[in-house]
């Protein structure tokens, strides 16, 4: 797999030559320079965006195969994102903002799905706070909360800890992965926080477009 762009000074390489796969359940760290293509990486995984050469696989789905509308049926409750601002909407409250994935696809009992997803991540008490009322962690517990509520296959996470301070985002770090191990689902991590990449079960290294196993 490979993706290239073109440029004012002409083609430009990001991602050269990968072969990657993620089996279920497991939990993979990807780090890298800032501008090393972890996150644009993350975007082709996730169909987000186009493989310029190859193939990509989401879910024994052929990414290729499918147009938009397609990509995000795909996606819509088999996968999860969590990004490091969070990006929770700030006119729903915590618990709506639990919600909204759930009644978008039409899930049952998504009210107790939603509720029970908040109680994981110790949050019932403040389902009635607006995210400006929450703490930079209490933000990421919710947007954790989104993502599992509906129990997805693959959970991508881009820098989940980078707007945290240490022990915040320890507590995160524990949040997703004690998730990930109840829930079966494959987490792929960007994160330029070793104490995260060390405690999934693999660790690979982009460098040059190109990504490399870490021991």
């Amino acid at each position: 797999m490979g993706k290239h762009v073109n440029g004012p000074a002409g083609g430009l390489t990001i991602l050269e030559g990968l072969d990657l796969e993620i089996d279920a359940g497991e939990a993979v760290a990807i780090l890298g320079a800032s501008g090393s293509g972890k996150s644009t990486l993350l975007s082709l995984l996730a169909g987000l965006d186009d493989a310029s050469a190859g193939e990509v696989w989401l879910c024994d789905r052929r990414i290729g195969d499918l147009d938009e509308d397609g990509r995000a049926e795909l996606r819509a409750g088999r996968v999860g994102f969590v990004f490091q601002n969070f990006q929770l909407l700030p006119t729903l409250t915590a618990r709506e903002n639990v919600l909204l994935p759930l009644e978008l696809t039409g899930t049952a009992n998504a009210a107790e799905r939603a509720d029970s997803a908040l109680e994981r991540v110790g949050l019932t008490a403040r389902a009635g706070h607006y995210p400006r009322q929450l703490s930079g962690g209490e933000q990421q517990r919710i947007a954790i909360a989104r993502a599992y509520a509906p129990r997805p296959s693959v959970l991508f996470a881009d820098e989940p800890t980078g707007n945290l301070d240490q022990q915040t985002g320890e507590q995160i770090i524990d949040l997703l992965l004690d998730l990930r191990q109840a829930s079966d689902a494959a987490l792929i991590l960007v994160t330029h926080d070793p104490r995260l990449a060390e405690r999934c079960d693999r660790r690979l290294r982009m460098r040059d477009g190109r990504l490399e196993t870490l021991a």
